[in-house]
């Protein structure tokens, strides 16, 4: 992107929607406008977790504003990543496929190291450059993330189900404020987030910050009441005034503490159990509040992922890759000839998008055996599944579940990604990797150079391989097995012709 382009970010956080919109100055990016809206979807999910109706709708329509300021935005100007809410929801799908339409935008839902990794990006960016290791604390609606990170680089990243929305709605029933409710909500913290004694202990870090809703009310409660030594700084004893002010209080709908705003008051009880626990389980001293979060790190990461030396998520794969020992020969042999059909097979393509699915393709290629590591035997299957389940930095959950589809089919029968028929583009990425890994059957490439691949006509949904005379005679294997993949083709609504193997 050039200076002068601008960005957008929609966060879709359990609590509250949130709309970044900046503008790229010599490589910094500058905010334009900021909209949030209390959306409190986290409250919506109900004991089978199941978005309800009305939660939905309050998503819908916020999304419906933000599209309004989105309005003449194009597709690589805005990233949307929905998070624990979403996560959780069993009908997230119902929900999704009515927002992406509203707001005329993808949405990402993100795995909570990711989220982590993210958040992480967005706290640092806005801070000094500095050299000491930083812990960054993240408190959102019904999850809870924590880095330990130095310089951009994030090391340890954890997720927790633990959150101020879900919090307050299990331990602080109708908004009751006691002792009782404070200390069984703390030690319930605990137990969620005790592994973090070992991941992230006071030993890792120097320095620790807060990020969004729960830590800035926090801090910007006790500055206003002159329990901060510092603007932005929490202490232990401002968390024990802000504790017995609140059990004063009795009552969430009572509260009238100048920084806890009327819709932080039904919350603020959950969140701040949550940032006592993780004061005491990692014996921290004092916290600073930071401001950068989630949606300014999605910001960064758009213009990471223009390029493949910046984006984090070439790298994971590679790492992915190294750890289950694929061989990274034959995958780059499949990944060469696959993005050679694919290219072949989407000609009229705007050349971002091929080159978009052509990045796509070459990661499947990378990733295509590390289920070997498991069994030899599926290990198509194998792959998919780690791929499903996997928390690979830098990916949202769909960017990887494509992926697994991906590695899925490229060995074996084609009717297990039914529900994938429908979709062109994946249909000729599959295509082009499932030729490639046969032409590369004995791990070594043949003269893929002389076949070309396009698009069939007849019939509608088609591809066609053409080889040169005596192509076949001379790679006589591969002749065989591609008489065989027509034959798989056959078994699907797309065909798959191949000239010139009888010549």
């Amino acid at each position: 992107m050039h200076t002068g382009s601008r960005l957008a970010t929609v966060d879709l956080g359990s609590n509250s929607f949130r709309l970044e919109i900046a503008r790229l100055e010599l490589g910094q990016i500058q905010r334009m406008e900021y909209h949030k809206e209390t959306v409190r979807q986290g409250n919506g999910l109900d004991a089978d977790r199941r978005l309800s109706q009305d939660a939905m709708q309050r998503g819908w329509n916020c999304l419906a504003r933000f599209a309004e300021r989105l309005a003449g935005f194009k597709a690589h100007q805005v990233r949307a990543v929905a998070t624990q809410t979403l996560r959780e929801a069993r009908n997230r799908e119902e929900f999704l496929s009515v927002a992406q339409q509203i707001l005329g935008f993808p949405i990402d839902v993100i795995s909570g190291r990711e989220e982590a990794r993210l958040i992480y990006q967005g706290v640092v960016h806005l801070l000094p450059q500095s050299d000491e290791r930083r812990l960054v604390v993240d408190i959102g609606g019904r999850s809870t993330e924590m880095i330990i990170g130095h310089g951009y680089t994030a090391t340890n990243m954890e997720s927790y189900r633990v959150g101020s929305v879900a919090w307050s709605m299990r331990h602080f029933p109708d908004g009751m404020l006691t002792v009782r409710h404070f200390d069984n909500a703390e030690i319930a913290a605990k137990a969620v987030l005790d592994e973090a004694l070992d991941t992230h202990r006071r030993t890792q870090w120097d320095a620790a910050y807060g990020s969004s809703g729960t830590v800035g009310a926090v801090a910007n409660t006790l500055l206003l009441a002159g329990q901060a030594p510092a603007a932005g700084v929490i202490t232990r004893e401002g968390l024990d005034w802000l504790r017995d002010k609140l059990i004063k209080t009795r009552r969430a709908d009572a509260i009238r503490l100048e920084g806890i705003k009327e819709e932080r008051r039904p919350i603020i009880g959950g969140g701040l159990a949550v940032l006592r626990a993780i004061f005491d389980l990692l014996d921290i001293e004092t916290m600073q509040h930071a401001h950068g979060a989630l949606r300014h790190g999605a910001l960064f990461d758009m213009l990471d992922r223009e390029h493949d030396q910046t984006d984090v998520r070439a790298s994971s794969v590679e790492r992915l890759a190294a750890k289950f020992n694929a061989d990274a020969q034959q995958a780059e042999r499949v990944g060469r000839i696959a993005q050679h059909l694919l290219h072949q097979l989407l000609p009229s393509l705007k050349p971002a998008k091929r080159q978009a699915l052509e990045r796509e393709l070459g990661w499947a290629a990378r990733l295509h055996e590390i289920g070997a590591r498991i069994a030899h035997a599926d290990y198509h299957k194998h792959g998919a599944y780690i791929l499903d389940n996997a928390d690979v930095p830098g990916f949202a959950m769909h960017e990887l579940h494509k992926l697994s589809q991906l590695v899925l089919g490229h060995h074996g029968k084609l009717r297990k990604l039914e529900m994938q028929f429908d979709d062109r583009l994946f249909m000729a990425q599959l295509a082009a990797l499932r030729l490639a890994v046969l032409l590369c059957h004995a791990r070594q490439a043949p003269a893929y150079e002389a076949l070309h691949a396009s698009t069939d006509a007849e019939p509608v949904h088609g591809f066609c391989l053409t080889m040169p005379t005596g192509w076949a005679k001379a790679w006589p294997q591969s002749a065989h097995l591609l008489r065989e993949e027509v034959v798989a083709w056959q078994r699907t609504p797309w065909g798959l012709r191949v000239l010139g193997l009888d010549d």
